[in-house]
């Protein structure tokens, strides 16, 4: 390291002693070529006087440019665009004292001939010749750079072989960045789009080669191993279509980050470019926030519990965009949370200020604790056990958690005259077969009833699938297996889910916040479920195997609990279904339920026993169908 730290500040030295021969070089020159190459000896003088004033106003304003302080294997059109104003700058600062010079010797106050003027025409030639040599030298070493680079990729045959899928801002960035790196971390060696007047044509010696459907002939004849999307403005559902083009030729495939994600980062490109995710080939696009509608957080003190979790986490971190004063994450465990706050705090630097308090949704005293101690504005409730199967075998924890526990925070909500309350529900609330279902359909119950009785707070649930990353999801479970060698199990060949990331998850929630008029479910509208085996298949060819003959898929049977597929909506909610001004947001209708039972079984929970728990969801969800 500090070998390559001498080298650099040799360059610059180098680079300094050129420039200050250039400048005094070229004025020399110019004069050489006025008087035809015979200088009288008062010229010779003349010049000698000058050196000085020339060296210290040029290398003065080169040293004010920073113009040494750039790596020469980095020269770029910007840094030579600044050599040719700063000499240009030097060209008339020095023209300016030597007019202002010979004002002051004709008016007398100045008694020497030293500022005798030449004509005009020595100082552009002069101009001109230093531009050719101090942009000259830097543009050599640059070439010299790119034809060792050039020579290096077609040597290189050994190294990867990368297709760039995308001749446009973001394929020739890439392309750039990995010839000024020397090509270290893979060659680029063919290119397609599918704009076929690009056809036929090159970037930086590249040939653009084909089409996207070409890419499995093209990968064979140019013995690609490695493939780079480059399409930032591809829709979802085209970006999928390629992708599994892509995936077919059993090459590495990688993406491309975004032009301003690369912005001042021109030497981390390969920190930049990411393997292709699963998530990359779910084809419906994310929903996104309406900024309108988010005002309600600006400004305010906001609880969320659970936050330190894996969507509770997400969901801080969506609000703290909106400039809300302050975030309380209410978390029984700490060391997420605490993680969590660190994080924001770097991003946020204290606006909004994040604030950690631990405790268990199940305390009422805590939780009356935490709203007299910053009487939240807006209350999110994430915590809950999720986990089916765990909660299968733990039932009277589940109930304890997510019935009893949300019933406590919406009390505390309605005794603080909290604005705005949003429960984090689950498709798996919908004719539930399943202890955990069953509980948070009786969340959504609680919510209801209580939207109901609340005078002052708008009471809502938002209700969304499966979600990819977070705590218990699919997703790492067949990361792991595939990393193990497999076998990768999944429980049915038809069982279907619908899928959504945890950023689009915490979106909605945060939306919904701002929709609620009181008593809503809020539903998005997730496009096509997706086949569980299918998402496997995928995982395993992005991981460089092929499904079946490098990694088994083996089928264990349904959990208890497990339904085939999972549904969105009652059938009694889909008659006063109807969007919201998000199109892709939907209400349900409310759906009539005795709030007196309501309240008096969730009264009967802490003397209840865990073998009549069962009995206890059948008697608030009589459309629950599990085995006793």
């Amino acid at each position: 390291m500090s070998t390559f730290l001498e080298r650099i500040k040799l360059q610059r030295v180098l680079l300094l002693l050129f420039d200050i021969v250039a400048v005094n070089g070229a004025f020399t020159l110019s004069l050489f070529l006025h008087f035809n190459f015979s200088l009288p000896k008062w010229v010779v003088k003349y010049i000698l006087v000058r050196f000085p004033i020339i060296t210290v106003i040029f290398i003065s304003l080169f040293l004010a440019a920073k113009i040494y302080n750039n790596l020469w294997r980095y020269m770029s059109f910007y840094e030579l665009i600044c050599t040719v104003l700063c000499t240009g700058t030097g060209t008339f600062v020095f023209l300016l004292i030597e007019f202002i010079g010979e004002k002051l010797q004709r008016a007398g106050v100045l008694h020497s001939s030293f500022f005798d003027r030449m004509p005009f025409v020595v100082y552009i030639d002069s101009f001109l010749i230093i531009c050719f040599l101090t942009v000259g030298v830097r543009m050599l070493n640059t070439a010299y750079r790119t034809l060792q680079s050039d020579a290096k990729r077609r040597r290189g045959s050994a190294n990867k072989r990368i297709m760039i899928i995308g001749a446009g801002d973001m394929g020739s960035s890439i392309i750039y960045e990995m010839s000024i790196s020397g090509y270290k971390f893979g060659s680029p060696v063919v290119i397609v789009d599918d704009d076929e007047s690009k056809l036929s044509s090159s970037i930086r010696g590249i040939p653009v080669a084909g089409t996207t459907k070409d890419i499995p002939a093209i990968v064979k004849k140019f013995e690609v191993n490695e493939i780079i999307f480059c399409i930032p403005s591809a829709s979802a559902q085209r970006k999928r279509e390629i992708l599994e083009i892509a995936m077919s030729t059993g090459c590495d495939l990688k993406t491309a980050p975004n032009i301003d994600e690369l912005t001042g980062v021109r030497d981390k490109v390969s920190e930049k470019i990411r393997d292709v995710d699963v998530l990359d080939l779910l084809a419906r696009p994310e929903v996104e926030l309406d900024t309108e509608v988010c005002k309600y957080l600006m400004g305010q003190t906001i609880l969320v519990t659970g936050g330190g979790g894996s969507i509770g986490s997400e969901l801080c971190r969506q609000i703290a965009r909106y400039a809300p004063e302050k975030i309380v994450i209410f978390d029984i465990y700490e060391n997420n949370a605490f993680t969590l706050k660190n994080s924001l705090d770097s991003r946020y630097c204290g606006a909004p200020q994040i604030e950690i308090r631990i405790g268990s949704v199940r305390d009422i005293n805590r939780l009356r604790e935490i709203f007299e101690e910053f009487h939240p504005s807006s209350v999110f409730h994430a915590a809950a056990h999720k986990h089916v199967p765990l909660m299968e075998d733990s039932p009277y924890e589940a109930v304890k958690n997510n019935v009893l526990g949300t019933y406590n925070v919406c009390l505390c909500a309605n005794e603080y005259g909290v604005k705005n309350f949003v429960l984090l529900s689950t498709d798996k609330a919908v004719n539930p077969t399943n202890v955990m279902g069953a509980t948070k359909r009786i969340a959504e119950l609680t919510v209801q009833h209580f939207s109901k009785i609340s005078k002052g707070t708008k009471f809502a649930a938002v209700r969304f699938g499966n979600v990819l990353g977070s705590n218990g999801s699919v997703i790492p479970i067949f990361k792991d297996q595939i990393k193990q060698g497999g076998p990768v199990t999944v429980t049915h060949p038809d069982i279907t889910r619908y899928f959504m990331t945890i950023p689009e998850a915490s979106q909605l929630v945060v939306q919904a916040g701002g929709l609620a008029k009181g008593g809503e479910i809020f539903v998005l509208d997730m496009g096509e479920p997706v086949k569980i085996v299918s998402l496997a298949e995928n995982l395993i060819r992005l991981s460089g195997f092929e499904p079946y003959k490098d990694i088994e898929i083996r089928f264990t049977g349904l959990r208890p609990g497990e339904k085939l597929y999972e549904e969105l909506s009652l059938e009694e909610e889909m008659n006063g279904r109807h969007k919201t001004q998000n199109d892709k947001i939907f209400v349900t209708a409310p759906v009539p339920f005795d709030d007196n039972l309501l309240e008096k079984e969730i009264g009967l929970i802490p003397s209840l026993k865990p073998s009549e728990i069962r009995e206890f969801l059948k008697r608030l969800v009589p459309n629950c169908n599990f085995k006793k």
